[in-house]
């Protein structure tokens, strides 16, 4: 499944840096964090062959199957062959806590 079914309690919200993102590989999420309090989650599953994003340097998911990149910020595929963006998760501060996923 590329996105949550159910709310996802993610942990501190501070652990995303500002400017930043932070991937989440056993929910398969990445969040990023583009000003103070604001935060967008993408899925981390590629969307050319469902396999998941290994690593964000900067502001960049790279998957390792095939070798994808994606702007984590946008989700917009950066090199293929994914051409598809990354599905966007609804993701909101509960607490001090990121909460990603339908109801968020």
């Amino acid at each position: 499944v590329p996105t949550p079914t159910a709310p996802v309690d993610l942990g501190a919200a501070d652990a995303v840096p500002v400017g930043g993102a932070r991937l989440y590989r056993e929910q398969r999420l990445v969040v990023s964090c583009p000003a103070e309090g604001q935060y967008k989650a993408f899925s981390a599953q590629c969307t050319h062959a469902g396999c998941a994003l290994d690593k964000v340097e900067g502001v960049e998911g790279n998957c390792p199957c095939h070798g994808s990149r994606f702007d984590v910020t946008t989700g917009q595929a950066l090199n293929g062959p994914a051409t598809v963006p990354l599905p966007q998760v609804p993701v909101t501060v509960r607490e001090g806590k990121l909460i990603a996923g339908p109801g968020a």
